[in-house]
């Protein structure tokens, strides 16, 4: 009779550690899904954040650009005679056209 009651116990035992592997298995098996998308947004928002950098700095470009534009005359003189072609009275203006190959 000690014999059955030594079995009974160590067969228990392993019921409550298959029991237990189980459950674990049934979590990881359902949040497994979960924790790759969670992976793949932390990724995308990673990328997003670096877009976001990207167009802050073209936007304080910008908006130096802008102000310089509407408060350093010079600044406008010297676009106007580079896009423009324009000139002062009495300059002579040099085009220098590049060569096609």
């Amino acid at each position: 009779m000690n014999v059955d009651v030594n079995i009974w116990r160590t067969l228990t035992r392993l019921m409550m550690w298959l029991f237990v592997f189980a459950v674990f298995s049934a979590v990881a098996i359902t949040y497994h899904p979960l924790l790759k998308q969670n992976e793949r947004m932390r990724s995308v928002i990673f990328h997003l954040d670096q877009q976001i950098q990207q167009e802050e700095a073209e936007q304080k470009r910008m908006r130096a650009a802008i102000e310089a534009m509407t408060k350093d005359p010079t600044t406008v003189e010297r676009l106007v005679r580079e896009r423009l072609g324009y000139a002062r009275p009495g300059e002579t203006v040099i085009r220098f056209e590049e060569q096609t190959r």
